[in-house]
């Protein structure tokens, strides 16, 4: 059937609330921790919208989206 995976190797979805705060000790915060889980998102992002074989513009205008909304903010930062 399934196996046990180790609580450090747990996705933060997969973690129970009891567990929640030694899931946290075991993460790594350092700048290089932070700059991998960045570069591991970033990649999950590009594997499941942008690298796909039968792809849409989902992606490529989830990126665009992004862009209108933030240069929304930046240039109405008064409201």
């Amino acid at each position: 059937l399934c196996a046990a995976v180790p609580l450090k190797d747990m996705k933060l979805m997969d973690v129970k609330l009891g567990q929640l705060s030694t899931w946290l000790a075991m993460r790594d915060f350092t700048p290089g921790g932070i700059a991998g889980a960045v570069r591991r998102g970033y990649d999950r992002y590009l594997n499941k919208y942008i690298n796909v074989r039968k792809g849409g513009l989902g992606g490529v205008s989830m990126v665009l989206a992004s862009y209108v909304v933030l240069s929304y903010i930046w240039s109405y930062s008064h409201i």
